[in-house]
């Protein structure tokens, strides 16, 4: 969750929690053997809810690896229809599906892929006219890390032949926070516990060492592809690894397939090229890009970036203007992560391609509007006190709109106070941190009708450190495959809302979507509104502590969370292992608690484990929540550990209508309520099927 400084949401350190405990006589639930030791989630491994490819060879089309119809109405509004590479026609091998972290599979869309050699294909079916592709993929890293090059032969009904360059130099990170490009290093802090010897390695005798490549991740990558004319539905786009390929294997993930609309030209506004900018990339355009922005705001003009590649290599200053491109698709600002000779004020040791509104402590930027264009980075390693985000700073009353932001450390982080910001129809893929985070005093702001996809961190996050976030609202965006932490997170704030999103595949140490009392963030007061939102294959194993989380997974740390709490329908689909989650860590088990917090018209369709799992005291509300294929004792209901004659210090109430369950009956027995120890961390996982409409 990291734009500049600040702590990472690994848990280095963490001090295990309990295993599970015997349950009392008078739970008479059924006996459940703890997991092995190694791989405890690997028994989901065989779970898959990708669409199967069909006997006609018909294009499957999906969103998020689902039927669209499982998500209607939630998530982003986008322009292209994705296509899963193991639902295509292919010559290469599936992989997974698997949710094993540090796995091909696991990190990719649906939990599955294609793994092609030399000579091998894959080959989609255009749903609808297209004339762009996007190529999710993975190729091996070089054997000292830096990634390597390779092509990829992109034809279309055997026509002819256009060459994809895939590399995987921004891919390929290693080892515990902020992780490593070397494959061969050993463990970066040996002082800190991990699940791999379920030691400290320094602790030990003689001192424990990794093997190598350790935690290995972050393995895939993306690339956009104009074909060059419009291809009709039926077209078949084959994807072949060509013969000689310096890459063992190419896995391929998903096609994405657009119909782009011609470039957009702006007659009356101030021509970047008009001031020395140069469309080729040959030569830095920052400064040409700043005298337009000078000229514009003395004439009051907008600044119009025509088709083409600018180089800039800095970040440019924004504040009362507007900049627009010609499209995404034409208009590209790329630029080299430059070294600094010497430390920035704020702690960076690099600068790179960024437009950033002014500093908060000089006043921040106002009426900034950005629009049309591509951020293209080159950020290739996580520093955290590294200013080299796509958009940053502080705008207050501005637009941020039909952006592409690719390769850069977050998409957009922003540092407040600030108000009344309005993020719409932006793309963001493939960052080494967070997607968007709204950081310190952001207020009144909408972040609306995105689509972001591999984070290396928090898809979407509001981060109330020093001062909160208030009444902001995260609706209907799109999160897949955030390699770590959360696809949505809340930490501290005020009034603010989670609506209508769509959350897809967190990888590890994360949820689909978290409310946590961490990172010193300021409490959560008055109303928290998580609404009408989808997750799948969420609740993710949680590697410091060994057990699973859950798809929504409330985390008192730091402070009691009180504020009135309202989850409200929303669908919880093949969750990994729980559904819903509330914990507070186990040196601060008597300090925090939860409380306030409810549930209503909820659906959970596939839990590996329980439908609720609590480790903390306090308490919650049951309105209409129905679950059914629960894998597990509907209530994991351990408390704060105390484990004592009156119950446990967790209490559900059930205001009615709370239905199914799964193998052991109703999910929410009455027998459990309020506050019958039911603890059992971990209970044998059972793969639910697949999700399906519900009657």
């Amino acid at each position: 969750m990291i734009g500049g400084a600040g702590p990472a949401d690994a848990l280095p350190a963490a001090v295990a929690l309990p295993a599970a405990v015997a349950l009392p006589a008078a739970a008479a639930l059924p006996a459940a053997a703890a997991l092995p030791a190694s791989g405890a989630h690997a028994a989901l491994s065989a779970s898959g809810t990708h669409a199967p490819l069909p006997a006609s060879g018909a294009p499957v089309v999906t969103r998020a690896a689902l039927a669209p119809s499982l998500v209607a109405g939630r998530g982003a509004s986008v322009g292209f229809a994705e296509q899963e590479a193991e639902s295509a026609t292919t010559s290469g091998t599936v992989i997974g599906p698997d949710r094993s972290a540090y796995t091909l599979p696991a990190e990719a869309s649906g939990r599955s892929a294609v793994r092609l050699t030399s000579g091998q294909y894959v080959e989609f079916t255009l749903p609808s006219a297209a004339n762009a592709v996007t190529v999710r993929y993975s190729i091996p890293d070089a054997p000292t890390g830096g990634g390597i090059t390779a092509p990829l032969n992109v034809t279309v009904d055997g026509g002819s032949r256009k060459t994809m360059t895939l590399t995987s130099q921004y891919a390929w990170l290693y080892n515990l926070y902020p992780f490593s490009n070397d494959p061969n290093a050993g463990v970066l802090h040996p002082d800190w516990w991990i699940t791999e010897c379920s030691c400290v390695p320094e602790a030990t005798t003689p001192p424990y060492t990794v093997t190598t490549p350790f935690r290995p991740n972050h393995f895939y990558d993306e690339q956009r592809l104009l074909l060059g004319r419009t291809y009709r539905a039926g077209d078949k786009v084959r994807l072949t690894v060509p013969a000689g390929s310096p890459a063992a294997w190419t896995v391929i993930d998903l096609l994405d397939s657009e119909l782009v609309a011609p470039p957009k030209v702006d007659l009356f506004a101030a021509n970047a090229l008009l001031f020395g900018a140069d469309p080729t990339g040959r030569r830095d355009s920052a400064d040409a890009i700043d005298r337009a922005i000078a000229f514009a705001k003395r004439t009051h003009l907008k600044v119009y970036l025509p088709p083409g590649t600018y180089q800039v290599n800095r970040h440019i200053i924004v504040d009362d203007v507007t900049i627009e491109g010609a499209g995404s698709w034409y208009t590209i600002v790329k630029g080299h992560q430059v070294d600094l000779a010497t430390p920035a004020p704020d702690g960076s040791v690099h600068t790179g391609v960024g437009f950033y509104g002014k500093d908060a402590s000089a006043g921040g930027s106002t009426n900034v509007h950005l629009s049309g264009f591509a951020i293209e980075g080159d950020v290739r390693e996580r520093i955290d006190t590294d200013q080299v985000n796509g958009v940053g700073g502080a705008m207050s009353d501005s637009t941020i709109d039909g952006l592409y932001i690719h390769h850069t450390k977050v998409g957009m982080w922003f540092d407040g106070p600030m108000h009344d910001l309005r993020i719409t129809g932006n793309i963001i893929a493939d960052q080494i941190a967070d997607g968007i985070n709204f950081h310190t005093g952001v207020t009144d702001s909408v972040v609306s009708n995105n689509f972001i996809r591999n984070s290396g961190d928090d898809g979407l996050a509001m981060w109330s450190e020093k001062v909160e976030d208030a009444r902001d609202t995260f609706d209907h965006n799109t999160v897949q495959t955030p390699v770590l932490a959360n696809g949505i997170a809340l930490y501290g704030g005020t009034d603010n809302t989670v609506s209508n999103n769509l959350v897809a595949d967190p990888i590890r140490e994360g949820s689909g979507i978290q409310l946590g009392s961490r990172f010193g963030a300021e409490a959560f007061t008055g109303h928290a509104w998580i609404t009408s939102n989808t997750t799948v294959r969420a609740g993710t194993f949680e590697l410091n502590w060994t057990i699973g989380l859950g798809a929504i997974w409330l985390y008192a740390l730091e402070r009691n969370i009180d504020a009135d709490i309202e989850v409200v329908g929303d669908n919880f689909l093949d969750n990994t292992y729980n559904a819903i989650m509330l914990v507070s860590d186990f040196p601060v088990k008597d300090l925090y608690s939860i409380t306030n917090v409810h549930f209503r018209d909820v659906r959970v369709d596939g839990t590996g484990t329980s439908v609720v799992s609590a480790r903390s005291a306090g308490s919650a509300s049951f309105q209409n929540v129905d679950a059914r294929n629960v894998g597990a004792v509907g209530v994991n209901n351990c408390g704060s550990f105390h484990f004592t004659s009156a119950g446990s210090e967790f209490s559900l109430t059930d205001l009615g209508g709370n239905d199914g369950g799964g193998t052991t009956g109703p999910w929410l027995a009455p027998w459990e309520l309020p506050n019958t120890i039911t603890c059992d961390d971990r209970p044998p996982v059972v793969a639910p099927p697949a999700p399906s409409a519900w009657s």
